[in-house]
């Protein structure tokens, strides 16, 4: 019922007729075809992790893997269509093939682009009469479905409440990658509303993490390597579709830890950059102070590449001088003499820290070490739950005011859509409860509508100057300069990403292998105020010292849908107040991972 309503509504939106929207099959039906594979791991759960390694049946490499395309990166692509072996045209339709191939399974990407292969080819023309725009020229990305782009594409951030919607124009970023030469190849799946929507069902065990790549437009979203493992979230799609080889590359959106925990959960790359480098404009809102794009790439040079087309500073960054180019900092021999801080309280499971990781990241830092780099250990940037309450209530207030000055520039097709404020979106999820509220609730929503979103109020005020003392001032500014830093140091998939989005610092995930069980793993390096190039250089230098890309395997099998939480019919709205406050009374939840934030004891 929630697909078919889902798909009737996009016709009536006019965009299914447009080209190939893409519609993941449900994990019910993919499991009827997948019969006798083993699915004891939930996400966030590490019980019967070693009976799952059931390899997926084939094709999911198939002939790509003897493919040039495969596996390359940027500059490799580059060189491919320089010597002719390759066109543009022909590298967009091989990883539209691969997208129809392999969405049903992994459900990352939510819409493919119909404009995307006439584009490529218009691109190959200019090169053959020698107009090469850049590196990116001819280089198909996917971009994450909370990204505008003014075409046959929609942006929804996988709700159906904008399902229709037109955008007012190409975000800048976009602007700035079609500029460059890049193809934009189609949008990837998110979970809904950037995880900024509800909570778990309160029955639900404190650490499950269902939430993550879920939409009401999408579906599921599954990791490639390990299909029942948590392919993290908000950019989930943004995650799994480099990993498994269906674009080149891909641009998410993070408040705290949705680029980089998507990165480390698929063995990417992924830079979320200081606030104030990449312009926010026509990027669907959670909180300004702390809302980045950033690139999700196989390697750290194709970041680089990205990151010179990407910036567009702005606020903070205004004004600053910037490097001229990022690849410029990428030196194999980085890690010489590089004073790197191993922040230990992320390795602790009370942070939601996973050992499996932790073990494969322990490796990386002693290979880093014997690399040259002297290794401060440990560190402390402050304990995480001192700010997590803080950084919960200035998300609240900023998304009130920012989602409402978002959806004011949309013209709506459907009369049925026509939400221009938070409380219009609640009132369209009521409506549409069995397809919206299936698996969880708007909770986060109803606690932000009953905040004044005013950000003169003392509460927002005194909560935002918290983050910013506890995380610069206390935290990640004193560390550097009591230590003398170049980075910090944390395990992927905990909460280490935290500090840097309160402070609005950049933060770097970097691949460091897959764990006996199956399990990507990264390492997540942080600095200070545009630090970019020091986080380049030393993500650079590990990637060389420990190539850690694989393929995935696609191991297990894909899990079940998660129970219906009872959300519908819709409670009173009295009731769901009343929810929401004592939903707020249990703690924020975390925008990356979706796990409830425990309060400090």
């Amino acid at each position: 019922m929630r697909r078919q309503r889902a798909t009737e509504l996009a016709r009536e939106s006019g965009f299914g007729r447009r080209g190939p929207m893409i519609n993941p099959i449900s994990r019910r039906s993919f499991l009827a075809g997948a019969a006798g594979a083993s699915a004891t791991l939930m996400a966030g759960s590490l019980a019967g992790i070693g009976s799952s390694l059931v390899r997926a049946a084939p094709p999911f490499r198939g002939p790509d893997a003897s493919a040039p395309w495969f596996e390359k990166s940027i500059p490799e692509l580059q060189g491919l269509m320089s010597s002719g072996q390759m066109s543009s045209r022909e590298l967009t339709k091989a990883y539209l093939s691969r997208i129809a191939r392999l969405n049903p399974t992994v459900g990352a990407v939510i819409e493919t682009n119909p404009q995307a292969i006439g584009i490529a080819a218009r691109l190959d023309a200019e090169r053959r009469r020698g107009r090469i725009r850049g590196p990116l020229h001819g280089i198909p990305v996917l971009l994450k479905d909370n990204i505008a782009t003014d075409d046959a594409m929609q942006t929804t951030a996988g709700s159906l409440a904008l399902l229709g919607t037109r955008v007012p124009a190409d975000a800048t970023l976009v602007r700035n990658l079609r500029r460059a030469g890049a193809v934009v190849l189609g949008k990837t799946n998110l979970s809904e509303w950037a995880n900024f929507r509800g909570f778990p069902p309160a029955d639900f065990p404190f650490d499950t993490n269902y939430l993550n790549g879920w939409s009401a437009r999408g579906g599921f979203t599954n990791d490639p390597y390990l299909l029942g493992f948590d392919p993290c979230g908000s950019s989930s799609g943004s995650g799994v579709a480099p990993a498994a080889n269906m674009c080149a590359v891909a641009i998410g959106t993070e408040t705290d830890g949705s680029i980089v925990c998507p990165a480390g959960n698929n063995l990417l790359v992924g830079l979320k950059p200081t606030i104030g480098l990449i312009a926010q404009d026509g990027i669907i809102p959670i909180a300004h102070s702390q809302d980045s794009a950033g690139p999700m790439t196989r390697t750290v040079t194709d970041t680089a590449i990205l990151l010179n087309v990407l910036r567009s500073p702005f606020g903070p960054v205004a004004g600053h001088s910037l490097p001229a180019d990022y690849t410029a900092f990428l030196d194999a021999g980085g890690l010489r003499g590089a004073r790197i801080g191993i922040e230990r309280r992320q390795f602790q499971p009370e942070y939601f820290a996973l050992e499996p990781i932790n073990a494969v990241v322990e490796e990386a830092i002693e290979a880093m070490r014997g690399a040259g780099a002297v290794i401060v250990d440990p560190v402390d940037t402050g304990d995480t739950y001192a700010w997590f309450d803080a950084e919960f209530t200035v998300l609240l207030y900023e998304f009130k005011r920012d989602i409402a000055a978002y959806l004011s520039q949309l013209r709506f097709t459907r009369r049925d859509t026509r939400v221009r404020t938070l409380a219009d979106l609640i009132a369209f999820n009521n409506a549409h409860c069995e397809e919206e509220m299936e698996f969880f609730g708007q909770e986060i929503f109803e606690i932000s509508e009953s905040l004044s979103g005013d950000l003169t109020d003392p509460e927002y005020l005194e909560a935002r100057a918290l983050c910013l003392e506890l995380t610069t001032t206390q935290g990640i500014d004193r560390v550097m300069a009591e230590h003398n830093l170049d980075a910090v140091l944390s395990p992927s998939y905990a909460f280490g990403s935290s500090a840097p989005a309160a402070a609005g610092y950049p933060i770097i995930s970097v691949p460091v292998g897959v764990s006996p069980e199956g399990i990507p793993a990264g390492a997540w390096i942080y600095a200070g105020f545009l630090q970019e190039p020091a986080l380049l250089r030393i993500a650079y230098a590990m990637e060389q010292l420990l190539q850690p890309r694989s393929q995935p395997e696609f191991l297990g099998a894909v899990p079940a849908d998660p129970p219906n939480a009872g959300l519908c019919p819709v409670p009173s709205a009295r009731a769901s107040r009343t929810r929401a406050r004592n939903e707020r009374a249990r703690g924020p939840m975390h925008p990356a991972t979706s796990r409830r934030v425990r309060r400090p004891k």
